[in-house]
C-alpha cells in the first residue's frame, strides 16, 4: 500500500501558470495522464527560455528529454487553473533533474509531481556539451538538496 505524499509549493522555486484545456480532458472527464508530461515540458523549457537565457531557435545548444517520470496523487480536470513548480534536483556537467509539481491554483497540496531530465547537447552533431556557465548560474539559483 502506498504511503501519503505530502508535495508542497515550499517544495518549489519558481512556478508557471498553465491553463487546462478541453483536449486535455480523457473519457473519464479528468486531465489524461500523458498531458502532464506537456506541462512538464512547458514548464522545464519556460525556464530555461525565461531565466536562464536559452533561445530556443538560434541556440548552438539544445536539451534531449532522456528520462521522466510523475506520480499522481489527485486529479484536474478542465477548466482548472493550474500552477507548475519547477526546482533542480540534480545539476550534471551536460544535464539536469528538474523536480516538477503540479498545483491547482492556490492550493498547498500537489496534485502530481515528478522528474524531468534533459541532456544538453550540440544542436548540429547531437552529442552532449557542458552546460554553458551562465545557464548553470541560473539553474543554481533553483536547486535544492535532496535528502536520501
Amino acid at each position: 500500500m502506498a504511503t501519503k505524499v505530502n508535495v508542497t509549493r515550499n517544495d518549489y522555486k519558481v512556478f508557471y501558470p498553465i491553463t487546462t484545456r478541453w483536449m486535455d480532458n480523457d473519457i473519464y472527464g479528468h486531465v489524461n495522464n500523458v498531458t502532464y508530461y506537456s506541462y512538464f515540458d512547458t514548464a522545464a523549457n519556460n525556464f530555461l527560455i525565461n531565466h536562464c537565457g536559452l533561445d530556443i531557435h538560434n541556440s548552438h545548444i539544445i536539451g534531449f528529454v532522456v528520462s521522466s517520470g510523475c506520480e499522481y496523487l489527485a486529479p484536474i480536470a478542465f477548466p482548472d487553473k493550474i500552477e507548475v513548480g519547477v526546482r533542480i534536483d540534480r545539476l550534471g556537467n551536460s544535464s539536469c533533474q528538474y523536480g516538477i509539481g503540479i498545483f491547482t491554483e492556490k492550493e498547498e497540496q500537489a496534485c502530481a509531481f515528478g522528474h524531468f531530465i534533459h541532456v544538453f547537447v550540440d544542436r548540429v552533431s547531437n552529442k552532449p556539451v557542458q552546460i554553458p556557465d551562465d545557464m548553470r548560474k541560473n539553474m543554481k539559483k533553483i536547486e535544492v538538496t535532496l535528502s536520501s
